[in-house]
């Protein structure tokens, strides 16, 4: 049978790029400090805070960077109690211990969302709560909204997967105090790495920007009023994460991209999603009513099978030429919270835990044409259904 293209291969980078590349590399001008003004970098801020709706925006190294960065900018004291879903990435809770904060696991369900009661239970003690939109799926911002200001918490939206995501009509990573987003390569935009914070708080983009690595006068050349950075001049420490004007280069070209690469990932996820509810075995969990996602990737249960049988399909799917993986169930993987054993014990979150041994997740990106996506969902309903074959010749 036919078998789809490689997954993780990136789009080209525009060639738009290339000219403003090639002048960076005849000046060696790549640090964002050294222009008086307009360097790549600025622009890049100024660009994506106007096309994210904020006031302001610090591209950083990475959005692990932005995440920590956001938390020191918040002046959480030590050992502050940082609520994250269970379901996430390990360089969450990572930027969470790196500030000198707790990471406080909520449980998250089937659909891959943040389990309203435990966050709601777990609210109590907690200084800040950090959601992950974890692969684009976002869950019930108003309830956390509102749950998190009732208690007086901060919210900062980890939307490393969710650039162009809304929710009832507002982009995710504007709904919190600060929104952090990704330009590592399987990302929207793609700089190899680099990450960006967004926010409408001088205050907390002031000392942000300080902290990037803004030392003696430098952020004179961020826009934003110049009393809160003078409040902060020399109080605050120097983390060093800034972007490079080569990596800023190379995500501007790409920002008039955006509402493509958006419009072409929600048709290839909903054409494969459509195929793969067909199956009794598979099972793509619906979007919540205001959410209008913008994945690259697609996830989807297993529905009915053992162990043995998750393990059979995942080879099943790859000798169809399609990579599955199981969050639970691939070796170390760093989405499965008992992998984190940075964090000490592990918690029990039996809810978490039964989601990630049937979850599964499959590239998608937008470059992707609908008869290579055909080929993906073909490539995986054929493979529940030679598992379940098997099952009824023993039988």
């Amino acid at each position: 049978m036919a078998k789809p293209s490689n997954p993780h291969h990136s789009e080209p980078i525009p060639a738009a790029a290339r000219a403003e590349v090639e002048r960076l590399l005849e000046t060696g001008d790549l640090f964002r400090y050294t222009a008086a003004e307009d360097a790549p970098v600025t622009l890049l801020e100024r660009e994506f805070a106007e096309m994210m709706g904020a006031k302001y925006a610090l591209a950083v190294a990475s959005c692990s960077a932005a995440l920590f960065l956001s938390l020191k900018a918040l002046d959480l004291p030590r050992g502050a109690r940082v609520l994250i879903p269970a379901f996430t990435f390990a360089a969450v809770p990572s930027s969470i211990v790196h500030a000198d904060c707790v990471p406080v696991l909520v449980e998250c369900g089937d659909t891959y969302r943040i389990d309203l009661e435990d966050f709601e239970a777990k609210l109590d003690g907690a200084d800040a709560v950090m959601i992950s939109h974890m692969r684009g799926h976002t869950s019930d911002m108003d309830a956390i909204m509102a749950l998190a200001e009732a208690h007086g918490l901060p919210v900062i939206e980890d939307a490393a997967h969710s650039l162009g995501t809304t929710w009832g009509g507002r982009n995710i990573g504007t709904l919190g105090h600060v929104g952090c987003f990704s330009f590592q390569s399987y990302k929207l935009l793609n700089a190899g790495e680099g990450g960006v914070l967004i926010t409408d708080d001088a205050d907390l983009i002031a000392r942000a920007v300080i902290m990037s690595g803004a030392y003696e006068h430098n952020w004179k050349k961020h826009p934003v009023l110049a009393e809160p950075f003078a409040r902060w001049q020399n109080k605050l420490p120097l983390y060093n994460t800034r972007l490079s004007n080569l990596s800023a280069a190379l995500v501007r070209a790409q920002l008039p991209e955006v509402a493509r690469r958006v419009r072409d990932g929600r048709r290839n996820h909903d054409h494969v999603a459509a195929c793969l509810n067909a199956s009794p075995w598979l099972s793509v969990p619906d979007p919540l009513a205001k959410e209008v996602r913008a994945p690259d990737s697609i996830q989807f249960n297993l529905v009915g099978l053992s162990d043995a049988e998750v393990a059979g399909f995942v080879d099943e799917a790859r000798d169809r030429g399609v990579a599955v993986q199981v969050f639970g169930a691939s070796a170390d993987n760093a989405r499965a919270f008992w992998n984190w054993q940075f964090l000490g014990e592990t918690p029990d979150l039996p809810k978490t835990r039964a989601m990630l041994m049937r979850a599964c997740d499959v590239r998608l990106p937008a470059r992707l044409s609908v008869e290579e996506c055909t080929l993906v969902a073909d490539a995986l309903t054929s493979a529940a259904d030679a598992v379940a074959a098997r099952r009824r010749a023993v039988a």
